[in-house]
């Protein structure tokens, strides 16, 4: 996991876009907050919160990256729990498979990539 340290809420520098693998999660720590971040096939970078709220535990750097289709032939990007496979919108941060669940979403984080490095903006950091 990677600790960043910063008390403004502003751009934060996270990692070198080097440092993330084709469709696999990575977690940063920012404050206090624990970021997922995961590098799409298309070369975009989508970072959500870490929680899985049906799970109760910071994991979803671990989870399944997929995709649905939706009803007017949207593909969206998606990130299932390794938990119990709730999978969310990693674009929105909407839940889009609640396994007979009650619908919890997550919160995103925008992202911008600069000369290699990955930025996350951030609402309210504390450390």
């Amino acid at each position: 996991m990677t600790i960043v340290e910063t008390r403004t809420a502003a751009w934060v520098r996270v990692c070198a876009l080097a440092d993330l693998e084709l469709e696999r999660g990575r977690a940063a720590l920012i404050g206090d907050v624990q970021v997922a971040l995961f590098l799409l096939a298309d070369g975009s970078v989508r970072a959500v919160s870490n929680y899985d709220p049906y799970g109760g535990a910071h994991v979803l750097s671990r989870g399944i990256v997929g995709s649905k289709l939706l009803a007017d032939g949207t593909e969206i990007p998606t990130i299932a729990s390794p938990l119990h496979k709730q999978a969310w919108d990693l674009r929105t941060g909407m839940v889009v498979e609640t396994q007979g669940k009650d619908e919890r979403s997550v919160p995103v984080y925008p992202v911008g990539i600069e000369d290699g490095t990955v930025w996350v903006r951030m609402r309210e950091v504390t450390s």
